[in-house]
C-alpha cells in the first residue's frame, strides 16, 4: 500500500530536503523534493501526489501561499498537506491551517511522529478514494440500463440537447434512430422473459458494436426499443449505420434451452442539418420525425431501414 504514495517535499535546505527524503523512503513512500512554492505548483501541473509535506519558510513562495494557491485548484484526488514550521504560537499554527494545511509538524521533526502523521494522513486518503469510487459506481449505475450495460432513458433526456446544441455551434449535421425487436412479444411468450432478457443483451451488443464510443449515444429507450445518436453524421452514413446493424441483428443466432431465437428489427432514422433549419431542433421533435421513420419501416414489413427528412 505504501508504493502507492508519492510525497511531493517541497523545501529548500537540501540538508532538511536529505534528511525527510531518507525517512520516507526507508518507510516505502516514494517521495520527490522541489526547492520552493513555485516549483511545486509546476510538479504538481505535471503529475498528482497525494500527499505534499512543505516548509513554511522558503523564498518565492511560502509554505502557506502554496497551500492558498494548491486550494484554489483541482486535482485527481485529495492533497493532503503538511506545513513543516519552527513557531509555536498557536496563532501562527491557526493561520497555517486556515491556509489550507491539513496537519502540522514542528521543527525538529521525529521520524516516529512523521510516520504516524502519515499513517493518518494516508487513511484520509484512502478514505477519500473510497469514496469517490463509491460515487462514480452510483452515478454509473444511475444513468445505466442494468440489463444491457448500455445508457437509459434517462441519461438520453440530458446528454440529447448538447448533442443538438454541438451540431449547431459547429454547423454539422446530427443523425438519430429508433430501432425495435421486431415481434418482440412472440420470444418473450415463446421463450420466456429470461430468454428474452438474454435476447435483449445481445441486441445492445450489436448496436453498440457499431457506435463510436465517446462520440455517438446508445441507450435502452424502453422494453426493446433502443435510441442512437450519431454525432458529425448525415443522412446517408447514418442510413448505412442502421443497415449494418440491422444486418448484424438479423444473423443473430441465439442458443435457449436447446432452441435457437432468431431476430429482426426495424428502423427509423432522422438527421438535423442546422444549416437546412432556421430554429433550433427540439428533442421532441427529433424524436417525432425518428419515430414517423420507425412506423414507417413497419408499414414495409418490418426488418428494414427508414428514413425521414426534416
Amino acid at each position: 500500500m505504501q508504493q502507492q504514495f508519492k510525497v511531493l517535499l517541497v523545501e529548500d535546505s537540501r540538508t532538511q530536503a536529505l534528511r525527510f527524503q531518507f525517512m520516507l523512503e526507508a518507510h516505502g513512500f516514494n517521495a520527490v523534493v522541489v526547492c520552493n512554492g513555485r516549483e511545486a505548483l509546476d510538479r504538481l501541473k505535471q503529475e498528482y501526489f497525494p500527499i505534499i509535506i512543505t516548509d513554511w519558510v522558503m523564498p518565492e513562495m511560502d509554505g502557506v501561499e502554496l497551500c492558498q494557491a494548491i486550494r484554489s485548484r483541482k486535482f485527481d484526488g485529495y492533497v493532503f498537506i503538511f506545513l513543516v514550521t519552527s513557531k509555536d504560537d498557536p496563532d501562527d499554527i491557526v493561520a497555517g491551517l486556515q491556509a489550507g494545511a491539513d496537519d502540522y509538524l514542528t521543527k525538529p521533526v521525529s521520524e516516529l511522529e512523521l510516520m504516524a502523521r502519515l499513517n493518518t494522513a494516508k487513511r484520509v486518503i484512502d478514505l477519500e478514494r473510497s469514496l469517490k469510487k463509491r460515487n462514480e459506481e452510483v452515478l454509473h449505475l444511475s444513468v445505466t440500463d442494468a440489463l444491457t450495460e448500455v445508457h437509459n432513458r434517462s441519461y438520453f433526456n440530458t446528454q440529447c440537447p448538447s448533442f443538438i446544441a454541438r451540431a449547431v455551434r459547429s454547423r454539422q449535421p446530427v443523425s438519430c434512430m429508433i430501432c425495435d425487436a421486431d415481434h418482440f412479444k412472440k420470444v418473450n411468450d415463446t421463450f420466456g422473459h429470461l430468454a428474452g432478457d438474454r435476447v435483449l443483451q445481445a441486441f445492445a451488443v450489436c448496436l453498440k458494436e457499431q457506435v463510436r464510443q465517446g462520440l455517438d449515444l446508445l441507450v435502452r429507450y424502453g422494453g426493446e426499443e433502443f435510441v442512437v445518436v450519431l454525432s458529425d453524421t448525415d443522412s446517408d452514413i447514418a442510413l448505412a449505420v442502421a443497415e449494418r446493424m440491422r444486418q448484424s441483428i438479423e444473423k443473430l443466432s441465439i442458443t435457449w434451452e436447446d432452441q435457437t431465437i432468431s431476430l429482426t428489427a426495424s428502423f427509423g432514422v432522422v438527421s438535423y442539418l442546422p444549416e437546412t433549419i432556421c430554429h433550433l431542433l427540439s428533442v421532441e421533435q427529433l424524436m417525432a420525425a425518428a419515430d414517423e421513420a420507425l412506423y414507417a419501416a413497419k408499414e414495409a414489413g418490418r426488418n428494414c431501414v427508414r428514413r425521414v427528412t426534416l
